[in-house]
């Protein structure tokens, strides 16, 4: 199954009333038990994003209808809603912490709702959800210099590891997105493997550092999770997005070309 097209979903925030700014990307708690019913329903195979890697580099097979459940930032929820939905089933999921957002020693104030803290987090790594790296701060990374960009992803590798006692193996670009230059760094970070966005089945072909997901949002109804499990119509349904990201894709390389050309001061 080198050639398996999987479904990893996005989750953010799992909350029964989430704040403003996580409205849109959050999921009920009752969404989030019964999308993991349809995924046990339908006989999908959920793996971490380690080992679907893992398999896809080393030619292993993949189990039967693998699919990844992954969450990004470190919402409260994560352990409060969807850890015990998790173990219920028996799923695997993979978590990607900014760091400076969790609440502890490093909280930059900087989370945009409830946080996981350091004890919540080890409670999900030995439950089985793979913690990897979401950055320390949360910033566009392909518009940082160099040296923020290193100190981005090497300051949350640290912490990770100070905290859970290994390294994270996996990354996930804030905002999904990423350039050249900034997947070689993770990779020179040590990373073996990073998600972007870019509503898509994951495939192989990819790369290991710029594999695409599937958001999962509150407007997401059983039969939209339905269709993206099983890959149809992904690209009806996410039209509106990849056109956006078009967009924005223009307007952010300008951007970083006007700072490449402004002299240092101005």
């Amino acid at each position: 199954m080198t050639d398996a097209r999987v479904p990893i979903l996005m989750y953010h925030s799992v909350a029964t009333d989430p704040n403003d700014a996580t409205r849109a990307l959050s999921v009920s708690p009752e969404a989030f038990a019964g999308q993991m019913a349809v995924l046990a329903d339908q006989g999908l195979t959920p793996v971490t994003t380690a080992e679907l890697a893992a398999c896809w580099r080393t030619g292993r097979p993949l189990p039967p209808r693998p699919v990844l459940v992954t969450f990004d930032d470190g919402y409260e929820g994560v352990h409060r809603h969807a850890l015990p939905v998790l173990a219920k089933h028996g799923f695997p999921a993979t978590l990607f912490v900014s760091t400076g957002w969790l609440r502890g020693p490093y909280d930059t104030g900087g989370g945009l709702d409830t946080m996981l803290d350091w004890d919540q987090v080890r409670d999900l790594a030995g439950a089985g959800v793979e913690i990897g790296g979401h950055s320390h701060s949360h910033p566009q990374l392909d518009q940082l210099d160099d040296r923020r960009l290193r100190s981005e992803l090497i300051l949350c590798k640290e912490i990770v590891s100070d905290q859970l006692g290994h390294a994270p193996a996996s990354f996930a670009y804030p905002y999904g997105y990423s350039s050249r230059r900034v997947r070689e760094a993770v990779r020179e970070t040590g990373y073996a493997q990073a998600l972007a966005v870019g509503n898509g089945l994951a495939r192989r072909a990819q790369g290991p550092y710029a594999l695409r997901r599937v958001t999962v949002r509150r407007s997401t109804d059983t039969a939209e999770f339905e269709r993206l499990v099983q890959g149809r119509a992904i690209g009806r349904t996410f039209a509106r997005d990849r056109a956006l990201t078009k967009g924005y894709a223009v307007v952010r390389r300008a951007r970083q070309a006007r700072r490449l050309v402004t002299p240092a001061g101005n």
